[in-house]
């Protein structure tokens, strides 16, 4: 597990217009995501190359958002 300092700034989408959102963090090697209504609960770590691919689905529109 990584231990998370006080240093982290999550950021959540500016189209985030309640509380069911997630956010991300950038650390020193990759990425973590949370729930915006759980905020000291679980994470997903994600490697600088798996969000990478993750991105650019989404641009792609792999998803189907």
């Amino acid at each position: 597990m990584i231990k998370l300092g006080e240093g982290l700034h999550w950021r959540r989408s500016s189209f985030c217009s309640h509380s069911a959102c997630v956010e991300v963090a950038r650390i020193e090697d990759g990425y973590l995501v949370r729930d915006s209504k759980d905020p000291a609960g679980t994470y997903l770590a994600f490697t600088r190359q798996e969000w990478a691919a993750f991105m650019d689905g989404v641009k792609a529109g792999e998803f189907g958002f």
